[in-house]
């Protein structure tokens, strides 16, 4: 009796223990990272509230992370320089690497022009804390987070992202050249 008493208390400690962390689902707080940049420089996720966020894990090492890279690059330019709606400052991306090295990674960031500034990393490899926080278990693996900081979608195609973010751009009209009213 008291095996089996001990053997179940044994069972669920472990249960509790080895439970991972899961993906925040949509509509639930994005979950707080806070990690250093290639420069030594700490960058939080909740620095950047205000802007919508896509949250990218990813890997120097990662071929089909690293094919991605240019639809990123390009997603990022599309939304520079465009007007929000006032609750919004912009868009960003937030890339977290799972990388070990830092020359790989920074190498990496430089080779596919990855001009966006907030770079973040561990570089803990597969033992990630920020991947562990998010249950990731592949890459390349990205979440889409509002402005207020929650969960808007995960894993989404490019083309959803661009709707959802086109749904955030400004529709003021402002006065062009020749009085023409320009939508912006």
């Amino acid at each position: 009796m008291i095996k089996k008493v001990i053997s179940s208390i044994l069972i669920v400690v472990l249960a509790i223990f080895s439970t991972q962390a899961q993906m925040p689902a949509v509509g639930q707080k994005a979950t707080e990272l806070s990690y250093k940049d290639p420069d030594g420089n700490e960058i939080s996720l909740s620095a950047l509230k205000g802007n919508i966020i896509l949250l990218d894990f990813w890997a120097s090492w990662c071929g089909p992370c690293r094919r991605n890279n240019p639809n990123l690059v390009a997603l990022y330019n599309k939304y520079q320089g465009v007007k929000w709606v006032k609750t919004v400052k912009g868009f960003t991306v937030y890339s977290v690497s799972l990388d070990q090295s830092a020359d790989a990674w920074k190498m990496a960031i430089k080779q596919d022009g990855l001009i966006w500034k907030n770079h973040v990393s561990d570089l803990k490899g597969w033992s990630s804390e920020g991947a562990a926080k998010y249950g990731v278990r592949f890459i390349p693996q990205t979440v889409l987070i509002d402005e207020t900081g929650f969960v808007i979608a995960i894993n989404p195609p490019h083309e959803l992202i661009e709707q959802l973010l086109d749904k955030k751009l400004s529709t003021a009209k402002i006065s062009g050249k020749k009085g023409k009213s320009v939508k912006k």
